[in-house]
């Protein structure tokens, strides 16, 4: 099974401000870890909000797209990692080994769909064909 941990974003990161070398040091061991483990297939940060655009999508052909920041620090993303793990469990409780800064913080853990995820009257079998082979193209680019 695939996960997605989502690092929620703060005020510090969408200010652009850098953890201390320290943090850093210890997120490098913790994703040495998990690659160790087998379980980190990427991970990354992301830049504040500010540099960040929206895409809006009326529904009717109409796409309005706005320019960061945005406001609601509390609902924004400042990383993430792509996990492969056995359950929902396994990835708790590596994520409760995070590192993380003094102030705290909040991540998110949700389970990414799979092919077979999808009930058999939703997906076509040309599209879950197709779908299949898009994923190993991706795959066969690692």
């Amino acid at each position: 099974m695939r996960f997605m941990v989502i690092v929620k974003a703060n005020e510090k990161s969408e200010r652009g401000e850098m953890p201390p070398p320290e943090l850093f040091a210890a997120m490098n061991d913790f994703n040495e870890q998990l690659i160790k483990a087998g379980m980190m297939l990427a991970g990354e940060g992301l830049h504040p909000s500010s540099k960040g655009k929206r895409l809006h999508f009326s529904g009717t052909g109409k796409v309005t797209v706005t320019d960061g920041p945005f406001a609601e620090t509390k609902e924004l993303i400042a990383g993430f990692w792509l996990i492969q793990a056995k359950s929902m469990q396994e990835v708790v409780d590596w994520m409760k080994r995070c590192p993380t800064t003094p102030d705290g913080g909040t991540l998110e853990i949700r389970p990414i769909y799979e092919l077979e995820d999808f009930p058999s009257d939703a997906l076509p079998p040309e599209e879950a064909a197709r779908e299949l082979r898009m994923r190993e193209q991706l795959e066969s680019k690692k």
